[in-house]
C-alpha cells in the first residue's frame, strides 16, 4: 500500500517539477521582451545605439520620457485611442447584452431564434471583405471620424455567444418570479441577468478594451491625416513605417541625450501601460468567465 502511494507522489511531483519549469520559461518568453524594452527607455543614447541594453539600463535617464511628454502628436493619439475604447467599449457591449439576452430564450419563448441564431453565426463564418467595408464607410461620410473605428466592431459573435451561453446557466426560477411582480424585459435583464453574470460581462469588456486598444490596420485604413491617427497607428507608423515625420524632432532641448530608438522604446511602454494597468483588477472575472461562459448546456 505504501509503495503505489509513495509511486503516485513521486509521479505527482515530477509532473508538477515539468509543469512549473514548462510555465516559468512560457512567462519569461513574454516578459523579457518588455523588459527589454523598459530598459532601453531609460537608457542613454549611446547604449542603446550600440546594442549593449539587455534587461537592465545603462547610463540611466529619463530624457527620452521627458521628451515624449512634450510632444503633443503623441498624446493626441492617446486621447484618440482613450475615446475610442471608451465609445467603442460600451456600444459594443450594450449591443451584445441586447441581442445575447432574446437568443438566450428557447424557441417557445422568442419565435424565429433558431433563425436570428444562425445568422449572426454565418456572419462569424463570411464576411464582406476589406474593398466592400471601405467603400461602405466612405459612402456613409465616416472617414476620418471616431465612428468609423467604433461601429464595424459593434457587433461581435464570439462575445454574444460566450454571453448567451452564461445566460442560459441563470436560474429560470429568478426571471419568472420578476415576471409575476411585474418586470418588462429590460427590467429583467438590467436587474437580473447583468448582476449574475458580471464575470462574463468583464471577460467579453477585457476582449473588447484590448480589441480597440491594439487594433491599428482600421486607422491606417480610414484616416487621411496623423492628426487622427489612434495611438496604435500612430505607433505603426512611426516604429514599422519609419514615418517620423509625424513628429517634430524641432524642439533641440534634450535632443542629443535621446534617439529614436530610445523615444520608440518610452512610447512602446506608456502605450502597453493602461492594459497592464487594467488587466489584474478584471483578471479572477476572466478567468471565471472563460469558463463558465463556455459551458453549453
Amino acid at each position: 500500500m505504501i509503495g503505489p502511494l509513495r509511486t503516485k507522489l513521486k509521479k505527482l511531483d515530477v509532473f508538477t517539477v515539468v509543469n512549473t519549469t514548462i510555465l516559468f520559461g512560457i512567462t519569461l518568453i513574454c516578459l523579457l521582451p518588455i523588459i527589454n524594452i523598459v530598459a532601453i527607455s531609460f537608457s542613454s543614447k549611446t547604449a542603446a545605439a550600440a546594442g549593449e541594453v539587455a534587461f537592465w539600463p545603462k547610463e540611466f535617464t529619463i530624457a527620452a520620457y521627458k521628451f515624449l511628454l512634450r510632444r503633443t502628436e503623441f498624446w493626441r493619439a492617446m486621447g484618440v485611442t482613450l475615446k475610442r475604447v471608451a465609445l467603442g467599449g460600451c456600444l459594443t457591449m450594450l449591443i451584445t447584452l441586447l441581442t445575447a439576452y432574446p437568443l438566450s430564450k428557447s424557441e417557445s419563448e422568442f419565435r424565429g431564434r433558431t433563425a436570428f441564431t444562425w445568422i449572426f453565426f454565418f456572419t462569424s463564418l463570411f464576411g464582406g471583405g476589406l474593398i466592400p467595408g471601405y467603400i461602405l464607410i466612405t459612402q456613409l461620410g465616416l472617414m476620418d471620424s471616431i465612428w468609423a473605428l467604433v461601429l464595424p466592431a459593434g457587433v461581435q459573435v464570439f462575445n454574444i455567444v460566450v454571453l448567451l451561453n452564461f445566460f442560459r446557466q441563470i436560474p429560470k426560477a429568478l426571471e419568472e418570479a420578476a415576471i409575476i411582480d411585474g418586470a418588462n424585459h429590460l427590467t429583467i435583464l438590467f436587474r437580473i441577468f447583468v448582476p449574475n453574470s458580471l464575470p462574463a460581462i468583464a471577460t467579453i469588456t477585457l476582449f473588447v478594451m484590448v480589441g480597440h486598444w491594439n487594433s491599428w490596420f482600421d486607422g491606417l485604413l480610414f484616416m487621411n491625416f496623423p492628426e487622427n491617427y489612434p495611438l496604435q497607428t500612430f505607433l505603426q507608423t512611426m516604429i514599422i513605417g519609419k514615418d517620423f515625420s509625424i513628429i517634430s524632432w524641432s524642439d533641440v532641448i534634450g535632443r542629443n541625450e535621446i534617439s529614436e530608438k530610445t523615444v520608440q522604446s518610452a512610447q512602446i511602454f506608456i502605450g502597453a501601460l493602461p492594459i497592464m494597468m487594467v488587466y489584474p483588477f478584471l483578471q479572477n472575472y476572466f478567468v471565471k468567465g472563460l469558463i463558465i461562459g463556455s459551458v453549453k448546456e
